[in-house]
């Protein structure tokens, strides 16, 4: 129920990507994508997305759900141009590891967006 593709380009890994399926409700989990700064804007992010989406339709997922915390315009728009959908944020959100001290508190307010992408209906 899980995969981890690498891109790789004159030998060289320049990008990630995970999906980690969930059978309680049968969707996939877009994990971990990340592309080398020095290869970003030549499409590897969409190809990479691209691989998760033939992986959960391959193995009859009904959607495909992401969560990110990404403040550049571009992840968002890279996921809105695969056919997901903005679902709402969550204010606050705590990262995995954060104590939630008063010092990260005031440091790190970081909005946490989800994605989701309905690939059939249940």
């Amino acid at each position: 129920g899980s995969c981890f593709w690498v891109a790789v380009l004159d030998g060289n890994v320049v990008g990630i990507v995970a999906a980690r399926g969930n059978e309680e409700d049968n969707t996939v989990e877009l994990r971990r994508m990340s592309v080398d700064s020095n290869y970003r804007g030549k499409g590897i992010a969409k190809a990479l997305g691209r691989k998760v989406l033939e992986f959960a339709m391959l193995n009859n997922y009904s959607s495909v759900v992401l969560g990110t915390t990404a403040v550049k315009m571009a992840a968002h728009k890279l996921y809105e141009s695969l056919g997901f959908k903005h679902m709402g944020v969550v204010e606050h959100y705590a990262l995995p590891g954060m104590t939630r001290s008063l010092l990260e508190r005031m440091f790190f307010q970081v909005r946490y967006h989800r994605y989701r992408l309905q690939l059939r209906e249940e």
